[in-house]
């Protein structure tokens, strides 16, 4: 939030900023979309919702996952939020106490981390580095000195982008509910996957292995809504009344006008319209990732879906938030300093977004090329 503060002063002085620090698209939602948004204010009331969302999203959201991943979904197991943020704040509440150990990786997304600390529970990062993917692994689990209550994975991963292997993640599944682990499973970046020789770039989903856990969904990130606030969880019916009594209290419903116009997002036009994102994005990972080595920058995540890299700049500064100023003090690109992501390596560390204009991403390779070779 501070680097999108100073690139909105910088753009408001300089007029030149180049944006590769938001995590989000820089698309409008699809248009049949936005098209049902306009049919929605003129047809529905748009007054409070079910808790839990309106019945023929959640049969749209079940059933998306029926078509993706191959299993059953039941409308009733869909709890539709506002935003994935509200998402994991509710299941933080409805099952942990204050006390209770939940693991994250690091690195990974800081509001899982700030989030679960605000709420009382003892946060624990697995150091996940180059040798796992950037990805926990049940070796690391095996380790800790007693199951935790819960773990957080992601894949694709913010800030590196990194997918966990189908099999490995079936086996994370497997260690979590034998050892009474709640796994909660953030999916919000399926959709965006890159082909890869070194890896597996099919997306799993933890409810292929078991039904124990929770997955995380939205339409923020391959659907392009982030403003939208809609977002979903797969939850087992041992959590449902808790997060009902919760998210009643606490929301009320998700956004009425973003249900109705979610509801077409999942169909063959907004299919099409998004997939053509992905390629797009494909293109400009294709650049950072040829052209950040030309600029020095070597070490990189590998990048396997989201549209993040994830870089380690150790040889250019040991404060990455002084460096990222610096940049878009000199260049007006704004970059995303490591510092949120990884509590012990980040101020070595900096996150590229490439989901803008690929005319962006080759103009801020030049203007980075010329900083660091000043």
């Amino acid at each position: 939030m501070d680097v999108w503060k100073a690139a909105a002063q910088r753009a408001r002085t300089h007029g030149d900023v180049l944006v590769l620090a938001a995590g989000q698209p820089s698309t409008p939602a699809p248009a049949p979309v936005l098209r049902a948004t306009r049919a929605a204010i003129d047809a529905e009331l748009l007054g409070y919702t079910e808790t839990f969302g309106i019945l023929p999203l959640r049969e749209a959201i079940a059933a998306h996952h029926t078509d993706t991943y191959g299993y059953p979904v039941d409308p009733d197991e869909v709890v539709v939020t506002t935003g994935s943020s509200g998402a994991f704040t509710l299941i933080f509440l409805a099952a942990f106490d204050p006390g209770d150990t939940v693991v994250v990786a690091r690195p990974g997304y800081p509001a899982y981390r700030n989030t679960l600390t605000a709420l009382g529970c003892r946060v624990v990062e697995l150091d996940c580095g180059e040798r796992t993917r950037f990805q926990p692994t049940v070796a690391m689990l095996e380790a800790l000195p007693e199951p935790p209550a819960g773990l957080v994975v992601a894949s694709p991963a913010n800030p590196t982008g990194t997918m966990i292997a189908p099999a490995e993640l079936a086996a994370v599944v497997r260690w979590c509910e034998v050892n009474g682990t709640l796994l909660i499973s953030d999916e919000i970046y399926h959709g965006i996957t890159y082909e890869s020789a070194d890896s597996d770039s099919r997306t799993s989903s933890a409810w292929e292995s078991s039904r124990a856990g929770v997955v995380i969904g939205s339409v923020s990130k391959y659907f392009s809504m982030t403003g939208w606030r809609l977002g979903w969880m797969l939850a087992p019916e041992s959590l449902r009344p808790a997060l009902q009594r919760l998210a009643s209290n606490m929301t009320v419903c998700p956004p009425a006008i973003s249900q109705y116009a979610a509801l077409h997002a999942f169909g063959p036009e907004a299919k099409n319209e998004l997939d053509g994102h992905v390629r797009r994005y494909a293109a400009n990972r294709r650049l950072l990732l040829e052209g950040l080595p030309e600029l020095g920058i070597t070490e990189l995540a590998p990048a396997d879906g989201a549209f993040y890299a994830y870089a380690h700049i150790g040889h250019l500064t040991d404060d990455s938030r002084d460096w990222c100023a610096r940049v878009l003090e000199h260049t007006g690109v704004a970059l995303a300093p490591g510092i949120d992501f990884d509590t012990v390596a980040g101020d070595r560390t900096v996150r590229f977004s490439f989901a803008g204009a690929t005319a962006d991403i080759e103009e801020a390779l030049v203007r980075l090329g010329r900083y660091l070779n000043a």
